[in-house]
């Protein structure tokens, strides 16, 4: 299985802008762009960043998230995949509709502590489910937002910036 990695991803967003051109960007060096390329280096978190901004590449965004933290989406690349946008929202109305039924009859009442063993399997497949829909809805935004025109980077911090003034964030450290 191959992976969609951030060195692929960085050269292809890169296309025909020098490594030396990015380099001055970054403040960095050419060869040290040359590595993060080749995956002799890990690209920094705040060259992640700026990286993000510049491109606004979902595509990148939801790599790198995955690259460092070795959870959430990875970027569908498999020959099964169809990115088209009407085939990706179809995929996510299924995967929502499917976690939602398995959300619906799961019981997270009792302390987890206390449920029975079929009750965890129960909890595991609602999990199963909440994982795919999060895949097919992180890809739905990533594929509109890129034919679209829609800055994805703009979006996630609008979506910030209203779940810090409803109180669900507090907004002030370093991102």
């Amino acid at each position: 299985m191959k992976k969609t990695n951030v060195p692929s991803v960085l050269k292809e967003m890169r296309g025909n802008e020098y490594q030396q051109q990015l380099a001055i960007e970054l403040n960095v060096s050419r060869e040290t762009v040359s590595k993060y390329e080749n995956g002799r280096s890990k690209v920094p978190a705040d060259i992640g960043r700026k990286l993000t901004k510049k491109y606004d590449n979902p595509k990148f965004a939801i790599t790198l998230r995955n690259e460092y933290t070795g959870t959430g989406p990875r970027w569908l690349d498999g020959p099964n995949v169809d990115l088209h946008r009407s085939a990706v929202r179809e995929k996510t109305i299924e995967e929502m509709n499917e976690a939602i039924e398995q959300l619906a009859k799961t019981s997270l009442v009792k302390p987890l502590r206390n449920v029975e063993h079929f009750e965890m399997q129960d909890i595991e497949n609602t999990l199963d489910e909440l994982v795919e829909a999060q895949t097919a809805i992180d890809h739905l935004v990533a594929i509109v937002c890129m034919d679209a025109g829609i800055n994805y980077v703009d979006l996630w911090d609008k979506h910030y910036r209203s779940l810090a003034s409803n109180g669900y964030l507090a907004l002030g450290g370093a991102r």
